[in-house]
């Protein structure tokens, strides 16, 4: 039979102090936790700063050498020439269309996918369809290039017996098909947030199932589809590896998706690539693109942010 060992007013005490040091050592935490997290926080923001300063000067420096006129507006970018030339348009009219023709592919396939996802698939489709779809996101975009270059063109001349080996089609096209989980993810996401009172509703009043997707659900979830579309355009102007392989680097400035053009990311790739000396005009011509883009990414982040804010509905 054990017998327990009386509490002595020593054991109250040494509980007692231990007690309160606890609870100063929870408020010490309490009060480092908000700031650490802070830290935590300012990491991106003093990167993105870091991005933003590092840009700018080195872009500065190129203005002071070329004109921001003739930049912008020059129809030749001959970089290695004697008499080099710097105009941007050539690029920017490469970035566009391969963006162009990725959004055509994505944007239709991708909110299709989404409507099926989200308003007829059933449970057992959608653990199937849903990762098979989302397996598109996680395949390296660099053997999409090469998926681009050796089947898509070869493909496409069979078709079209004036396309360039190297040409902006292509990777347009299979840009697009890496885009379309994203457009498609994204917008099943708002259309699962529409209540199903409101489908319930319009069922109610004799819609049929067609006429309360595309009447109902889809305006209630216009600002989250939008905003699928336009992150996904930020991604096809960002995107590197696909064009850089696939689209060539000729400097054309053309309208003709069959020729070989480049894009701003892929003459970035080129120059960071090639002999362009540190402190040279070519190489100062780097961060002019890159500033480029950078506003262009930023501008489509921006148009996101306005449009969820201004069309976003609360349920």
């Amino acid at each position: 039979m054990s017998t327990n060992s009386p509490v002595t007013k020593t054991d109250v005490r040494k509980m007692i102090m231990h007690k309160s040091k606890m609870k100063q050592v929870s408020e010490k935490m309490e009060k480092l936790i908000p700031v650490l997290l802070f830290l935590i926080a300012s990491i991106s923001v003093l990167i993105t700063i870091g991005i933003v300063v590092t840009l700018l000067s080195e872009t500065v420096e190129f203005f002071k050498r070329v004109p921001l006129w003739d930049f912008f507006t020059g129809t030749v970018l001959n970089p290695l020439s004697q008499d080099a030339k710097f105009g941007i348009l050539p690029l920017l009219v490469g970035t566009i269309a391969s963006s162009v023709i990725a959004m055509a592919i994505a944007t239709p396939v991708g909110l299709m996918s989404a409507i099926y996802l989200s308003e007829y698939a059933s449970d057992g489709v959608k653990k199937v369809f849903k990762p098979l779809l989302e397996l598109l996101a996680g395949i390296p975009t660099i053997v999409y290039g090469f998926f681009a270059f050796t089947f898509v063109t070869p493909l496409l001349r069979e078709f079209i017996p004036g396309l360039e080996p190297t040409n902006i089609l292509s990777p347009g096209i299979v840009m697009g098909v890496m885009i379309i989980p994203m457009i498609a993810s994204m917008s099943e996401d708002a259309m699962n947030a529409v209540p199903n009172a409101m489908r319930e509703g319009a069922l109610a009043l004799g819609a049929t199932k067609l006429e309360t997707t595309f009447r109902v659900v889809i305006p209630a979830a216009l600002s989250g589809i939008i905003v699928s579309i336009v992150l996904a355009v930020s991604r096809a102007i960002g995107e590197t590896m696909i064009v850089t392989i696939a689209s060539g680097s000729s400097k054309n400035f053309t309208y003709d998706i069959t020729q070989s053009m480049q894009t701003m990311t892929a003459y970035i790739v080129e120059v960071t690539g090639g002999d362009a000396p540190a402190g040279s005009t070519i190489y100062y011509s780097l961060y002019a693109v890159a500033a480029t883009l950078f506003v262009f990414t930023f501008m489509m982040n921006i148009c996101a942010r306005y449009v969820t804010h201004r069309f976003k509905e609360d349920y």
